[in-house]
């Protein structure tokens, strides 16, 4: 069989004798070594054994077992018979009748008769010629007849493609399959690289043919058009110019038709490939964003208007008005400490939760006060949890996030690949949803794309949304941080290497791609074209940062703060020259000094920071009616 088993020539028969069989072995050793002393050493090879010689063997045992029976029964005889005499021997019958119902395990198995003389209970050896000579794949039995034990068909497959050079169609695109980026001129197979173009390499190798990779003519997947033909790759195999197609081919009904397809080396579904919402631009005063200007203004709204409530009820109240000088009983003058602006202090200092020195002494005066108190209590805590969610949480709000929201609007452009299963798939479409989408697209010719490049190029430039496989999806929004999926998958379908229909090599291929699937190969590839070459991974950053949801605060989220403190710091600066001004004018009306010279020495004094005392200038008036003159060095008092 060395002439056959290389040949692919598919080769079934029957053995009776068991090469493996251990009382063959153990007789040719056994023999080897009786005579081993003889003039030539016997050699009996196992696999040269003839059926005819294991056949006399087990006989001459059947014949000597049966004159051994004969034997112990009676006495034989064997009288001198002349071979040409034509007379036959007197226990002749005997030794058959013993014969035949005796049983011997030889070397061709089991040997037994049944009551016509003829063997029975016997089994044959179903073989099949591989390429590494005979191998046992089945028996056979009298009466049960075959029972196949190892199925060949798959190596049997294997072999098909064996030495043979494939013709593999395909169409440019990222990342299944894509020109090289190279300074030197590249010819063949050497031009292109990606994912599928790797995925075929294994294959060849794993079951040894060669290829050619061609570029499909027209540039398509492949659609069936109104006169019944096909176009792109499926057209290829169907008019024989090439023998298998990959690249992401989607698994539909309607292309079983027409060809037949491997096993998915990809699962993946239509998505919505969309641009991210511009986030809002974050600007000096974001610590006012917890609250909307609506709340904003209504608080100080209730500022206002519980300070001068507080100012009215306080001057209402009797309980309120109390004497300034408690240790003068006979006081005739009681005072008020709310006063406008002290109710506009108390009010302002419970909101910013610093309090002061202001506390109200009357019921109704301490029901407003508490009744504050709870209000700022609710709004600074719901201001504080709300400020924080704000200024670290990041939150995106899309316009639409689903196929439903894409089809009850209008103001967003929505479309798919020209020719290809995601068209189809809408056109054939039987869902409310998905036919009212088809009856948009196909009434708006220019939102089908000639190719995904250019459906991405319209993403970018906003309002407009395009389904494709969610692969493809992932692929390039590791590439482009401003791109998303939005939704989840409209349908569930899978890539496959298509063949013509009633191809050979389906099932080989077939049988190639669950063993890269088994040994991690296709997910090794995945990751290489998807996170790692080709930019892959540029935003794998940007994606661990918004799952966490938390950002730093910068300067931008709270300068607005400072910018407050420096304009308060301002204005307190500003009042402060106002109120100086006013005072020296008052001491210069009272000393009758020029307003000059009583600023200046009021100035001199301020800056000199050597005292936190200061003497009380100007005239007063005592309990006796009369003025009192008080001179101090660089002052000239009356008291």
């Amino acid at each position: 069989m060395e002439d056959f088993k290389y040949g692919k020539t598919n080769i079934t028969g029957f053995r009776l004798v068991d090469e493996n069989n251990a009382d063959l072995q153990g007789l040719v050793v056994e023999l080897n070594t009786k005579w081993s002393g003889a003039i030539r050493k016997l050699d009996f090879p196992i696999k040269t054994i003839r059926t005819e010689t294991a056949l006399m063997y087990d006989a001459v045992q059947l014949f000597a077992k049966a004159l051994q029976d004969l034997d112990g029964s009676k006495s034989i005889y064997f009288p001198n018979i002349s071979c040409d005499s034509g007379l036959r021997g007197l226990d002749g019958s005997s030794i058959i009748n013993f014969m035949k119902p005796s049983s011997i395990q030889g070397l061709t198995g089991k040997v037994k008769f049944d009551e016509q003389g003829f063997r029975s209970e016997f089994v044959l050896d179903l073989i099949y010629l591989t390429k590494d000579g005979l191998e046992k794949i089945g028996v056979w039995a009298p009466g049960k007849g075959i029972n196949i034990t190892k199925n060949m068909s798959n190596e049997y497959d294997t072999l098909l493609l064996q030495n043979k050079t494939l013709i593999v169609t395909t169409y440019v695109n990222s990342p299944y399959a894509m020109l090289k980026d190279s300074a030197e001129k590249l010819t063949g197979n050497a031009r292109y690289e990606g994912f599928c173009i790797d995925l075929i390499d294994h294959l060849a190798k794993l079951l040894g043919f060669k290829y050619i990779i061609k570029e499909v003519a027209d540039r398509a997947y492949g659609i069936k058009n109104e006169t019944g033909h096909w176009n792109g790759m499926i057209g290829e195999l169907i008019g024989d110019v090439a023998d298998i197609a990959i690249v992401d081919l989607t698994i539909t009904s309607s292309r079983e038709e027409a060809v037949d397809f491997t096993m998915p080396f990809m699962n993946t579904g239509i998505s919505i490939l969309f641009k991210k919402p511009t986030t809002k631009v974050t600007t000096l005063f974001s610590f006012l964003s917890p609250f909307s200007m609506e709340v904003w203004i209504y608080v100080m709204g209730a500022h206002i208007g519980v300070s001068i409530t507080l100012f009215l009820v306080g001057r209402l109240s009797p309980y309120e008005w109390d004497n300034p000088h408690p240790c003068r009983q006979d006081e005739q003058v009681l005072e008020n400490s709310f006063s406008l602006m002290n109710s506009l202090w108390f009010t302002i200092g419970s909101l910013m939760q610093q309090g002061s020195d202001l506390a109200p002494r009357a019921m109704s005066t301490r029901t407003i006060a508490g009744i504050w108190y709870f209000f700022t209590l609710i709004m600074i805590s719901s201001y504080t949890a709300n400020l924080a969610a704000f200024l670290t949480v990041e939150k995106v709000i899309y316009p639409v996030e689903n196929a439903e929201d894409l089809a009850k609007q209008t103001k967003i452009k929505y479309g798919c690949l020209g020719s290809g299963s995601t068209k189809a798939f809408f056109k054939e479409s039987k869902i409310p949803t998905y036919q009212k989408m088809w009856n948009f697209m196909n009434s708006n010719p220019n939102v089908f794309m000639p190719n995904n490049d250019k459906g991405v190029e319209r993403v970018m430039q906003g309002d407009y949304a395009y389904l494709m496989e969610s692969a493809s999806i992932e692929y390039i929004t590791e590439r482009n941080c401003n791109l998303t999926q939005i939704g989840g998958l409209l349908d569930s379908k899978g890539y496959g290497i298509a063949t013509r229909k009633g191809s050979k090599y389906r099932t080989p291929l077939s049988s190639g791609i669950l063993k890269l699937q088994e040994d991690g190969i296709l997910h090794i590839l995945k990751e290489r074209w998807w996170k790692q070459k080709k930019g892959g991974g540029k935003c794998m950053d940007d994606s661990k940062k918004s799952s966490s949801g938390v950002t730093e605060l910068g300067l931008g989220n709270v300068g607005g703060v400072f910018v407050v403190l420096l304009t308060g710091l301002a204005l307190a600066a500003f009042v402060a020259v106002i109120e100086f001004f006013w005072k020296a004018r008052k001491l210069a009306h009272v000393d009758r000094e020029p307003l000059c010279k009583e600023m200046f020495r009021e100035l001199k004094f301020a800056l000199s920071c050597r005292s936190s005392t200061k003497p009380v200038i100007g005239r007063k008036q005592d309990n006796c009616g009369e003025f009192r003159v008080s001179t101090i060095p660089g002052y000239s008092t009356q008291y």
